[in-house]
């Protein structure tokens, strides 16, 4: 039996990795692959020095890409339905009716609290960001604003929805995963979320006071949209069918099929696109149209599967260095050690908190984020008589609201590819992803209990 990794020998791994991700990343400014490749190279070969036999480091890779199929599934789904989404005129109709209803002046407000109810709803960030979120800022480009100050407001919107929907697949596992019940979860989380949620209301409130709309322009997509797409309700089939799979609880990748499907039905009913080729070309390479307006045109041209490759290959090689680091034992020895350091209740909530952002960095998985640390600190807080609900909230904030501020992150990964921002550029603007985590640091000094 291999000689289980101490507390020190994991430190030099996450020193090395670190060592050489944060300088390429953020003083490089290259792109976050290499880094992370060179990383796994870098903590294996340090591994295999403390004694790791590389058939163990090989099973843990081989895992990690195990946890990244489903992930990429529904990243390459979502690739497609946007494509198809931009054939069938469902997304242009979306657009149309935002610059139609929506005032400038509240547009980011407008793009938060939509976003809110329709995660909410669907209880998934991805569909709402890949649905409503892509109109938005199709909306954002036509009205002239800040695509990163949309992007923001969107996200912000779709993460606080998918963290409080009692549809949410991480909000049941992190409620699953700390013994408490989803009620209960809910209930507490609302002592930092609904506060946060206020804050980035007002901070996107005053944002918007600064419009500046060129109403000509507006006009001018309007017409282009009119002109180039069958504008009705029968465009909006595929995103009620959406709404609708959500609604009763259907899983993400039967969803998002059920998405494309309407969507190519609408696409020959509505634009009179018939062609099974043209399909398969828009579902491969995404739509492009013979739009005159730039505008409209660098609005829906985009979607296909082959869209969605940069953050594929991003996602594959973060979650095989997160398997390394998972089965070769660096997360266990590591929290085993703080854990036996902790002497009072808050730092115990701050360590879980500190130990679910590490994880999300180290391996770029929201859900290994609340699995890991949840199952090390479960006992600990039972333990210490503390409630599990203080855990389950704490991997809340810190797992899944994290995800999205991390490049090489899932979350991160595919909101860049969707939104057309850089995670680096958009993380001013996302705070509700930030004030959540620090709210649930400031309760766990004060030694909230309830």
């Amino acid at each position: 039996m291999n000689k289980p990794l101490s507390f020190s020998q994991s430190i030099w791994v996450l020193v090395t990795v670190f060592g050489i991700l944060f300088p390429a990343l953020f003083w490089g400014k290259v792109e976050p692959h290499m880094p992370l490749f060179l990383a796994t190279i870098g903590a294996a070969t340090l591994l295999f020095l403390f004694g790791v036999p590389w058939k163990q480091m090989e099973e843990g890779l081989i895992k990690g890409i195990q946890t990244a199929i489903a992930p990429m599934l529904i990243l390459s789904l979502i690739g497609i339905l946007i494509g198809v989404w931009m054939m069938s005129g469902t997304v242009p109709m979306i657009l149309h009716l935002g610059i139609s209803l929506i005032s400038p002046e509240y547009f980011t407000l407008s793009a938060l609290f939509l976003t809110v109810i329709v995660s909410t709803v669907t209880g998934s960030s991805f569909t709402t960001i890949s649905t409503v979120g892509v109109a938005m800022m199709g909306v954002s480009t036509a009205l002239g604003l800040d695509p990163l100050i949309t992007a923001g407001a969107i996200i912000c919107g779709a993460c606080f929805g998918d963290k409080m929907s009692p549809l949410s697949d991480t909000t049941n596992f992190a409620a699953a995963i700390a013994g408490v019940s989803l009620s209960e979860h809910v209930k507490f989380m609302s002592r930092t979320a609904v506060p946060a949620l206020v804050i980035t209301a007002i901070f996107f409130g005053i944002q918007g006071q600064s419009a500046n709309v060129n109403l000509d322009a507006i006009q001018e997509i309007q017409h282009a949209l009119e002109q180039n797409f069958s504008l009705s309700l029968l465009s909006l089939l595929p995103a009620f069918v959406v709404l609708l799979c959500s609604a009763l609880r259907k899983p993400i990748l039967p969803t998002l099929v059920f998405g494309i499907l309407s969507g190519i039905v609408t696409a020959a009913l509505s634009e009179g696109v018939t062609s099974p080729v043209q399909w398969m070309t828009v579902m491969q390479k995404g739509f492009t149209s013979n739009i005159a307006n730039e505008a409209v045109a660098s609005i829906v041209d985009r979607g296909g599967l082959l869209s969605m490759t940069w953050s594929l290959a991003l996602i594959l090689i973060a979650l095989s260095l997160g398997g390394i680091l998972q089965y070769s034992g660096v997360f266990h020895a590591l929290f085993s050690g703080f854990i036996n350091r902790i002497k009072r209740d808050a730092e115990m909530v701050g360590l879980a908190g500190s130990s679910s952002i590490l994880v999300n960095l180290l391996t770029g998985e929201q859900y290994l984020s609340i699995l890991l640390p949840g199952q090390m600190f479960r006992e600990a807080f039972t333990a210490r008589g503390m409630a599990g609900r203080r855990l389950s909230r704490t991997l809340e904030d810190c797992g899944t609201l994290v995800n999205p501020l991390i490049p090489w992150g899932v979350s991160g990964a595919f909101f860049t590819a969707t939104l057309h921002v850089s995670t680096v550029e958009y993380l001013p603007y996302v705070i509700y992803l930030w004030i959540s985590p620090v709210l649930t640091f400031l309760f766990a000094m004060r030694q909230q209990k309830a």
